[in-house]
């Protein structure tokens, strides 16, 4: 797995060799970007931007928003074995002043509340099977962690059938191979 684009374009993303990690196949990543750059339903610039990544496994999608000009990114994770190639990646390709890592269960109480900065993209991939999405839009909105003009963005099963808080509005959702992507803001 390599960054797609930006100025680390061609560098090396160390995968794990374990089935219980599903990174983001290049593919649906590549097609993420392109709607965040070209959609006219987006109001949002990765140059400068801030970026959550919960469930962040290897950071691939991390990595690349810092590879196309994203300011910083914070990271989720809580998985041992994949933590250990997140920060593998983050050393290799010289980030470590762009991001910070947290090793907290997102679904813990008080979990996101810490945070005290507000992110224009908030990227949500958990495993397929996780049930508790909506959960995680309620503690976004509770904490006020999205910019007034920021997105969230959740990679799901094409077949989950997630239910939302009438707060989270999808703007776009599109599906690629088996998975599917969201795009939407808190209203």
């Amino acid at each position: 797995m390599r960054i797609i684009a930006g100025n680390l374009k061609g560098k090396k993303i160390i995968i794990p060799n374990d089935n219980l990690t599903r990174p983001l196949k290049d593919l649906t990543k590549e097609s993420i970007f392109n709607i965040i750059e070209h959609s006219n339903l987006l109001n949002i610039n990765l140059d400068n931007s801030k970026v959550l990544d919960l469930f962040s496994g290897v950071g691939s999608f991390g990595l690349e928003c810092i590879s196309r000009g994203a300011e910083s990114v914070t990271f989720f994770e809580n998985y041992s074995e994949v933590l250990k190639i997140l920060k593998k990646n983050i050393v290799n390709l010289n980030l470590e002043k762009q991001t910070d890592i947290f090793e907290k269960n997102i679904f813990k109480n008080n979990s996101l509340s810490f945070l005290n900065e507000k992110f224009d993209i908030i990227f949500l991939d958990p495993p397929y099977k996780e049930k508790k999405i909506n959960l995680l839009i309620k503690k976004i909105d509770e904490f006020d962690l999205l910019k007034k003009k920021g997105i969230v963005i959740i990679h799901r099963h094409k077949n989950e059938k997630d239910i939302f808080t009438n707060k989270f509005k999808i703007l776009i959702e599109k599906k690629y191979g088996i998975s599917k992507i969201i795009f939407g803001k808190i209203v």
